[in-house]
């Protein structure tokens, strides 16, 4: 029977390798991989300074690679049909994203699956600089450190259940879902919000 000893010893081995997954991880899917740095953190396998640069780094590169990516789609594809369902897509999540881009694409930090979207559609559409920044590093700034608690949390939980560490991560496993759900559930009702707000005005 293994213990949770194993994935602490496993990463202790391999941090570099885990800071750099960490660092790639944050341009692609930030929420997972920032609560898994969370539950590394609390068990010791990883430094909490350290895994806090390298994911502030990830976002980051995120940020302005997809912004300026942005940019090259709208160059080169911009009559395409793809981007007129992003385009869709966007103002479907974030409606006011043309009249107030700032709350956009602040509250797209807090909705899985969306930043790296509102990031590109950002330089596609042309944001102010600037201000897509100031967005971008001030979700940043309170985002990160929110899920990384989150991974503290889910790590104490999942250490009250069991050390044995399949059952540790079945516990982590279900946590994330609840997690996952409970987005949803706030991303569909500030669209409801939205709704209601723009038919009320």
């Amino acid at each position: 029977m293994h213990t949770i000893n194993l994935l602490i010893s496993l990463v202790e081995h391999h941090q570099i390798l885990v800071y750099f997954v960490i660092y790639f991880g944050l341009i692609f899917e930030g929420e997972f991989f920032i609560i898994f740095t969370g539950i590394l953190t609390h068990l010791g396998a990883l430094n909490l300074g350290l895994s806090f640069a390298f994911i502030f780094l990830g976002a980051l590169t995120k940020t302005f690679l997809g912004y300026k990516l942005g940019e090259f789609l709208f160059k080169k594809f911009n009559h395409h049909k793809f981007f007129k369902y992003l385009q869709k897509r966007v103002y479907n999540i974030l409606p006011k994203f043309k009249t107030k881009p700032f709350w956009s694409i602040f509250i797209s930090k807090f909705i899985i699956g969306a930043n790296l979207i509102v990031v590109i559609f950002s330089g596609y559409e042309k944001i102010n600089y600037r201000k897509f920044l100031k967005a971008e590093i001030l979700a940043t700034i309170i985002w990160a450190p929110f899920l990384l608690s989150l991974g503290y949390i889910f790590s104490y939980t999942a250490l009250n259940v069991s050390r044995e560490i399949w059952k540790f991560l079945m516990v982590i496993l279900v946590l994330f879902i609840i997690f996952i759900l409970f987005d949803k559930l706030v991303s569909w009702l500030y669209e409801l919000f939205e709704e209601f707000y723009d038919k009320s005005e």
